[in-house]
């Protein structure tokens, strides 16, 4: 009986409780929903922030190893030029000393060495940090000014570099290992070097310096 009257006593202060509900105004739904967005665009504005900072210490990156690159073709232009000229005086007198030629040209083979001993290009002008920096769309990211000298410097390069191509296409012919067209083929490789190359260079170097100190950092 005791436990009886323990669970209707028990039963009754259950059903006495009431149950309290919190009550909110309009009001406070607003400004809970202000927060949030508020909170959404804050962290939005510092995904920007951040993202743009990136962006802007990539760019400085990629244009201080295109200036560094552009630093050293200079100097492998300029060391291209002066071999150049070597190879130049070289073709020169062989084209007056027929005995000259027919070392150079005999028994159908082209011995350059006696014309060019390094070899036609004897400096190579670099281009993977150009080509690295336009694969991050860095032509988007400077003046137009700027964009139109690097890409004509770059191209100039790619039609110096282009020489040894030609003049191997010259040496390669089968009619240009004979003999008797030493002095011919001595005139078309000489003409490659100034077409291609030697006359190329002057003007090269100046776009080099031009953009050497365009692309100075502040």
């Amino acid at each position: 009986m005791p436990q009886q009257r323990k669970a209707k006593i028990a039963s009754r202060e259950n059903s006495d409780k009431q149950e309290i509900y919190t009550v909110r105004d309009w009001k406070e739904y607003v400004g809970e929903s202000l927060l949030i967005v508020f909170s959404v665009f804050l962290a939005l504005f510092f995904t920007e922030v951040i993202n743009s900072r990136h962006e802007k210490n990539e760019t400085k990156e990629l244009i201080r190893n295109v200036r560094a690159e552009l630093i050293r073709n200079k100097q492998y232009t300029a060391e291209q030029y002066t071999y150049d000229q070597k190879v130049l005086k070289s073709i020169n007198s062989a084209l007056v000393n027929p005995e000259l030629q027919e070392k150079i040209i005999s028994n159908d083979e082209f011995h350059l060495n006696y014309i060019a001993p390094a070899g036609v290009l004897y400096r190579y002008l670099d281009n993977i940090a150009w080509d690295v920096a336009k694969s991050h769309n860095i032509l988007s990211k400077i003046d137009f000014k700027e964009a139109s000298l690097l890409t004509r410097i770059y191209d100039e390069q790619s039609r110096i570099m282009k020489v040894e191509d030609e003049v191997a296409k010259v040496m390669f012919n089968p009619e240009s290992r004979k003999t008797q067209n030493a002095h011919a083929t001595l005139i078309l490789i000489r003409d490659n070097y100034h077409a291609w190359a030697f006359d190329r260079a002057p003007g090269l170097i100046k776009q080099y310096e031009q953009a050497i100190d365009m692309l100075k950092e502040e």
